[in-house]
């Protein structure tokens, strides 16, 4: 049977995950678009990969529509949305975060996947075809770690985003689930975390199957849920975490 290539729009594709599902998708024949913060980073990727990248800050909602037209231009209409980006780094307890860290992770976590959910659903609503929309979450929303509240809260959201999502959308055919990773062994958790650190040995010791998520699992994880082997999941977040949620 033929298939029919599709549009794959990824957000955050600069990083880790990002790269691993450009890899994903585009080994079955899809065309992808990136998207990420301008800069060398996110063209080299592009160049390497052989994909387009459209360079953007997701806290700027009002330069969304704009990437996406630029998307469409490159590719056509977007059949799948990967909601990636994220931001992990601004930690401090209850009693020490600055709220203005607080409400950077809010931008970028839950308005910016909002705001790039809510401009490709009314084109895919408008289109009346369908579509796929996974969101990359993290078991975090549901397992609390000391200092991590900031990003644990906003994934929390984003689980319930996917859930708000799923139930409005799904009378266009549109499907919207989430991904929930623990700790993804990306270059830059591996620069954090080294082998044999305590830090990582303390994060393995919570995981019965004591490994990190390499990123191609979790890509496995969004492609599955974005084709239509998965045809009626909607609403779901899918954990990726080597059990950890069990402990």
């Amino acid at each position: 049977m033929t298939r029919t290539p599709r549009h794959v729009l990824i957000t955050g594709g600069a990083g880790g995950v990002g790269r691993a599902l450009a890899d994903a998708f585009r080994a079955l024949g899809d065309a992808v678009t990136l998207t990420d913060l301008p800069g060398e980073r996110l063209d080299a990727l592009g160049a390497d990969l052989g994909v387009t990248t459209i360079g953007l800050d997701l806290t700027d909602a009002a330069a969304i529509p704009g990437a996406l037209e630029t998307a469409i231009s490159a590719h056509g209409p977007v059949d799948v949305l990967v909601n990636n980006a994220g931001i992990l780094h601004l930690h401090g307890t209850v009693l020490e975060l600055p709220v203005a860290d607080f409400e950077a992770t809010i931008r970028v976590n839950i308005l910016g996947t909002f705001a790039m959910t809510q401009a490709v659903a009314r084109r895919m609503t408008a289109a009346g075809a369908g579509g796929a929309i996974v969101n990359v979450s993290s078991i975090g929303g549901r397992q609390p770690t000391p200092g991590m509240g900031a990003y644990e809260s906003s994934k929390a959201a984003v689980d319930a985003l996917t859930r708000w999502a799923a139930i409005e959308l799904g009378p266009a055919g549109i499907r919207v689930n989430a991904v929930a990773p623990g700790p993804v062994d990306t270059p830059m958790m591996r620069e954090g975390m080294p082998e044999g650190s305590p830090m990582r040995e303390g994060w393995l010791s919570r995981i019965p199957l004591h490994q990190f998520a390499d990123p191609r699992q979790v890509a496995a994880a969004a492609v599955f849920l974005a084709s239509p082997d998965a045809a009626h999941i909607t609403g779901v977040s899918l954990p990726v975490d080597g059990g950890q949620l069990l402990v």
